[in-house]
């Protein structure tokens, strides 16, 4: 932990709050809670032994009016470059190398359904996009498709389009992000072509959700979902649905605050807050067996 004598709390709060008021998706909520944040910090709520007890009290502060889980103020044990998105990219890139990027299982389950799991996160596309290709390629030949995201705490909204692009005939839209910066919304669409061979979009396809699903995988989920494309197996999500950005603050701390929200074309709105609902609810450690059984029975029809 970083000692309090290297940790002086009035700066921290004081760009946190000048973030949140000048980026939070939210405007009203961002003044609020900076106005929150100044009076914990003037009552000596944040004069703490590190910083990471600072980021867990001043984070539970930040999600207490509208519990937007994306809204934190993140520790890093590690020192972290002061540029913005430096200090998520730096913790994620192990991540990285030591999951195949982001592809760790692809398997063939009896009666010819592929498995294809995806975790812990979806990586920023310049580089999954080999990883990815390669995994969803393999399994492109299978007569239905499981694709896992039980263990899956969110990533690159572009990444989301390219595993979706792979498991669709057409050119779709599929979702639409407002920002607070020009006010302005941007379209998410399938590609028109893929690196490798598609899957698909006709043959049965599933996708495993858990309490751990989290934020661009629960993106996944939902607009296969809403498209009818995908039958969704498992648990509630963890209902996150506001992308951020993040900025560090201090050598250990990095505020991450959304910038925007999701606006889903077909259901006019997102999961945040409630979760992606799954089609067949069954306990997670329990959807894998599940879901095979299901395409296997519509493989039989």
């Amino acid at each position: 932990m970083t000692p309090l004598t290297n940790l002086q709390p009035a700066p921290v709060i004081d760009e946190t709050a000048r973030l949140l008021t000048e980026h939070y998706v939210f405007p009203e909520t961002a003044e609020q809670l900076a106005d929150l944040l100044r009076r914990r910090l003037a009552e000596g709520a944040y004069d703490v032994d590190g910083a990471e007890e600072l980021a867990r009290l001043v984070t539970a502060d930040l999600q207490s009016v509208n519990d937007d889980k994306h809204l934190r103020l993140k520790y890093h044990a590690d020192p972290v470059s002061p540029g913005e998105g430096a200090a998520t990219l730096e913790s994620i890139r192990r991540d990285f190398d030591t999951s195949l990027g982001g592809a760790p299982r692809v398997e063939l389950l009896d009666g010819g359904v592929a498995v294809v799991k995806l975790a812990p996160m979806l990586f920023p596309l310049d580089w999954a996009a080999e990883p990815l290709t390669a995994a969803l390629t393999l399994a492109s030949r299978a007569r239905a498709l499981i694709v896992d995201l039980r263990d899956n705490r969110g990533g690159d909204p572009d990444t989301v389009a390219f595993v979706c692009s792979h498991l669709l005939d057409e050119r779709t839209h599929l979702n639409t992000m407002y920002w607070r910066s020009g006010d302005r919304t941007e379209q998410s669409w399938s590609l028109p072509h893929v690196p490798g061979a598609r899957f698909g979009g006709s043959k049965p396809l599933y996708v495993l959700s858990s309490d751990r699903t989290f934020s661009a995988a629960e993106e996944v989920a939902y607009d296969l979902q809403q498209l009818g494309r995908a039958v969704v197996v498992g648990e509630p999500t963890r209902g996150g649905a506001h992308p951020c950005k993040g900025w560090t603050v201090h050598p250990h701390l990095e505020a991450t605050v959304p910038t925007g929200r999701a606006v889903n074309p077909v259901s006019g709105t997102n999961w945040e807050g409630t979760g992606v609902q799954p089609d067949v609810p069954c306990p997670a450690a329990k959807s894998l067996d599940h879901a095979h059984e299901l395409a296997l029975a519509r493989l039989a029809d």
